[in-house]
C-alpha cells in the first residue's frame, strides 16, 4: 500500500484505480482467449506454468511458486492483468516474474534477446483475454 501511495503521489494526474492497472490495450486488435490459453500452456513461449498452476488439466507439472491462475478474471480487471504480464516489476520490484513486454532497464538479458519483448503486444492481449475468462 505504501508503494502504491508513493506512486500515486508522484503521478497526481493518475486516478487511484489506475495505479495498479494498464487500462489501455497494447494492440488495436482485441485479444483472443483461445490463443491466450495456448500461450499460457506453451512451455517454450510464455512459460507461465513454470511458476503458476492453472485450469489446464492436460498440462502436467504445473508450478507452485506463484498464485494459481484459476479465478484470475475474478480477482483482477483486464487492466490489472495486462500490467502484471507486461511489467510486473512496476508493482513489485522484487518479483521473480519476468517483464514480458518491457525491454529497457532490465538486467541479465542475453545479448540476442536485448531490446526484444518476450511476448508481442497481441500475445499480451491474447493472454489477458484468456485470464479474464477464468472466473473461479
Amino acid at each position: 500500500m505504501k508503494r502504491a501511495l508513493a506512486f500515486a503521489l508522484l503521478l497526481p494526474s493518475v486516478a487511484w484505480a489506475q495505479v495498479d492497472s494498464m487500462p489501455k490495450p497494447l494492440s488495436d486488435a482485441p485479444g483472443d482467449a483461445a490463443r491466450g490459453r495456448a500461450i499460457v500452456a506453451n512451455r517454450t513461449v510464455g512459460l507461465c506454468l513454470l511458476c503458476h498452476s492453472g485450469p489446464i488439466p492436460e498440462e502436467r507439472f504445473q508450478g507452485n511458486l506463484a498464485p494459481s491462475l484459476a479465478g484470475a478474471g475474478s480477482r483482477s480487471t483486464p487492466g490489472q492483468l495486462r500490467l502484471r504480464i507486461a511489467d510486473a516489476a512496476r508493482l513489485n520490484p522484487d518479483t521473480i516474474m519476468p517483464s514480458y513486454f518491457r525491454v529497457d532497464g532490465l538486467s541479465r538479458v542475453a545479448k540476442n534477446f536485448q531490446g526484444k519483448p518476450i511476448l508481442s503486444a497481441q500475445q499480451i492481449e491474447d493472454v489477458v483475454a484468456y485470464l479474464a475468462t477464468l472466473k473461479d
